[in-house]
């Protein structure tokens, strides 16, 4: 059966990032959206967009296209945007899905679920960058492809971009826990993933934070996307199913 699936990309990607993956779901005749979130199309002003910019343009680009029944994925960063628009349009949604993804609370923002070192990397680039901010390759490569040779490695982080930093230091609202939303919830745990620390891993001490959910494990990298596109949308597939 044809599900309807809306990929949301993580920071420094846009949706462009997403279609490997998206190719692969289609193949099973499911329909496949990969918008960019504002912030990180080409001429957005990196400076000022913050988080409820990021988080209206998808609820808006779901309303545009009357899509209902979705499964919401999200990826890192991306777990912020679909939480936050997951609060507004509860009822256009079948299933929510992290792909080690942030999970927050109402009120937090995405830095204060990252380690402190972090923080102050990405404090001292957005100073030097009008606020927006990028990783270093050292960090890209060792910590979030690290499932990929080289040549990947390079290839892949050439497809970046600056990232709106205020979408980072924001805090959402939520008018409910996501734990309380009548959806279904999944989480997709790529068990090679390092970006954070597995000190203060994405599973299970953000997964739970969504009271029952479905949990979909797999070997890779925070970098699926690209470093394996096809187990990534297997496992995702598995989390998204009735």
């Amino acid at each position: 059966m044809a599900d309807t699936y809306v990929l949301v990309h993580g920071a420094w990607h846009t949706g462009a990032e997403m279609e490997a993956v998206a190719g692969h779901l289609r193949k099973s005749d499911h329909i496949v959206h990969c918008p960019t979130v504002a912030g990180n199309n080409k001429d957005d002003d990196r400076e000022t967009i913050g988080l409820e910019q990021a988080i209206s343009s998808i609820v808006t680009y779901i309303e545009a296209n009357n899509l209902r029944d979705i499964r919401l994925v999200g990826h890192s960063y991306g777990g912020m945007v679909i939480s936050g628009v997951a609060d507004r349009l509860t009822d256009r949604i079948k299933r929510l899905v992290y792909v080690n993804a942030f999970v927050p609370l109402d009120g937090q923002c995405l830095n204060d679920m990252v380690p402190p070192h972090y923080v102050g990397l990405f404090d001292a680039v957005a100073a030097a960058n009008n606020n927006a901010v990028m990783l270093p390759f050292e960090i890209w490569r060792d910590a979030f492809i690290n499932d990929a040779d080289l040549e990947l490695a390079k290839s892949a982080f050439a497809k970046l971009n600056l990232h709106p930093y205020k979408t980072f230091t924001d805090k959402i609202t939520l008018k409910r826990a996501l734990a309380e939303l009548p959806v279904g919830k999944s989480y997709v745990n790529c068990q090679q993933d390092i970006a954070l620390p597995h000190s203060m891993p994405w599973h299970p001490r953000l997964s739970e934070r969504l009271g029952l959910f479905r949990l979909v494990e797999c070997n890779g990298s925070h970098e699926m996307f690209f470093s394996n596109p096809a187990r990534l949308a297997q496992a995702i597939a598995e989390a998204g199913r009735d």
